[in-house]
């Protein structure tokens, strides 16, 4: 009699564990304004919504620019909000429907058909240009040039405004998410909570090619591989000088982070020894995974931030999306892996990098170059011979009606500054402020665009920038000016 009580004790617990759980992701399902009742907050704009109360592993609304405001303290806790059995079984339960969801909601916003631009691939030479547009206008649009036709008030008045920004699949546990082909190269990086949301047509090339300011003559350095701390010494031995080298060998070697570790605080199935600068940027550059940028609080209002190229950064003043980090060696000091919360480092683990190392991890840094762009001159102007007619009509109306050149400029195509655009006007939602303009060199390789990969294709880009600046360039136009950028 006692154990059958037990067992029915235990059962009912079961029931109502499984039951709760069932309600809590009902309730906290994509573009559901209906989650716990919020902390009570400064008054908000009427347009605007209080952050709901979430824990870690509990899905947020992908609407999050319409919430603003305080929500939870500014520091992390090492500890799951649950055991870790429960964590790896809520997440199994929880990962199909929720990427189910997300996948919906991404073709509902993006129509990812997977056509290339003719003759037009990244600099490796192995993976062809995505065409664009891709975003799908609403219905009651006929065309970008009509929608191109509108005040902005009356996009906010219709809710027209196709580039609303991008949440992370999972905000409220958030990091890094890594693209299929990495995880299928590194299976330690497989999360048990959330997968990437772009597919892989739309991401850069794996693995990409590294260039070397100092060796030009060698093209890519790596001959189509993935640089690793295995491989790294016999690519580079003779290369590189052993300053250079230390620096590589830091920015290579894997150190615990918030999620990917060996405690439990993880959303790998198994322990692991972590990440490391190369995770993300591989080869110097970029494989597309995406994260939260670290800079603010609370956590449902940090940016979704893509991985950006590291090539060419000694051409930049500006290290991150939204501080002003003027240094690759600073860069290399801040706590990125952490959050934002350099608390947890008691608990996971610290880099423990010396400010010498990091020194020599931001003069390694210092040395990647842009690919090459052979009908470029050396003042970064086409040269007629080589181009078409269309891309020289590009090239006119980046310096002229595009009015692109007032921040992207000088040699890496930007003007090392930070801008709002106040998007804002467009749409309903919280303001996003300034961020760091991005260089243009070699932005074909760098696809999707915009801070948070809002725009898929650089046609998309062209199509933000037409809308934001209220430029009404022709079809004509815009087509030009993709040819350009393909040429950078």
């Amino acid at each position: 009699m006692v154990s059958m009580r037990k067992t029915l004790t235990t059962l009912l617990v079961l029931l109502v564990t499984s039951s709760a759980t069932a309600q809590e992701v009902a309730r906290t399902a994509p573009g559901s304004h209906s989650a716990r009742r919020p902390t009570a907050t400064s008054p908000l704009p009427a347009d605007l919504l209080p952050y709901p109360q979430l824990k870690a592993g509990e899905r947020a609304p992908l609407d999050l620019w319409r919430y603003a405001g305080r929500c939870g303290s500014s520091f992390g806790s090492p500890e799951l909000p649950m055991s870790w059995d429960r964590w790896v079984a809520f997440h199994r339960r929880q990962k199909p429907q929720l990427m189910s969801d997300v996948q919906r909601y991404m073709a509902g916003r993006f129509e990812f058909h997977g056509r290339a631009i003719a003759g037009a691939t990244m600099s490796g030479g192995r993976k062809p240009v995505m065409a664009g547009p891709i975003a799908r206008l609403p219905a009651k649009v006929e065309s970008w040039e009509r929608l191109a036709a509108m005040t902005p008030e009356q996009m906010r008045r219709d809710d027209v405004f196709p580039f609303k920004p991008l949440a992370h699949p999972l905000h409220t546990t958030a990091h890094m998410v890594f693209p299929d082909g990495w995880v299928k190269a590194h299976p330690e990086h497989a999360r048990i909570d959330v997968d990437h949301d772009v597919p892989e047509q739309y991401l850069p090339e794996f693995p990409p090619p590294m260039f070397l300011s100092t060796h030009k003559e060698l093209g890519d350095v790596t001959r189509g591989k993935e640089v690793t701390l295995a491989n790294y010494y016999g690519i580079f031995d003779g290369l590189l000088t052993a300053e250079q080298m230390e620096g590589l060998k830091e920015l290579l070697r894997p150190t615990p982070t918030t999620w990917f570790n060996h405690t439990t605080h993880r959303v790998t199935a198994e322990p692991s020894t972590g990440v490391s600068c190369m995770s993300c940027h591989v080869n110097g550059h970029t494989n597309g995974a995406f994260e939260l940028a670290p800079d603010s609080r609370p956590n449902l209002a940090r940016l979704r931030v893509d991985t950006p190229t590291m090539r060419g950064n000694y051409q930049l003043m500006q290290l991150s999306s939204k501080r002003s980090i003027r240094s690759m060696d600073h860069f290399s000091e801040v706590e990125e892996y952490f959050d934002g919360d350099p608390g947890m480092m008691q608990s996971i683990g610290p880099r423990a990098a010396q400010r010498q190392v990091t020194n020599r991890m931001g003069d390694f840094n210092a040395i990647l170059d842009f690919a090459p762009a052979p009908k470029l001159g050396p003042l970064m102007r086409l040269i007629p011979s080589k181009a078409t007619d269309s891309e020289l009509r590009g090239e006119a109306v980046f310096h002229g009606k595009g009015k692109c050149v007032v921040c992207h400029s000088g040699p890496a195509f930007v003007d090392d500054y930070m801008h709002d655009l106040q998007v804002e006007r467009f749409y309903r939602g919280r303001p996003e402020g300034p961020i760091k303009t991005f260089p243009l060199r070699g932005i074909k390789d760098s696809p999707p665009y915009l801070h948070d990969g809002r725009c898929p294709t650089l046609a998309d880009a062209v199509e933000f920038f037409n809308l934001v600046l209220e430029l009404r360039l022709t079809k004509q136009e815009k087509e030009d000016l993709v040819a350009f950028l393909l040429c950078l």
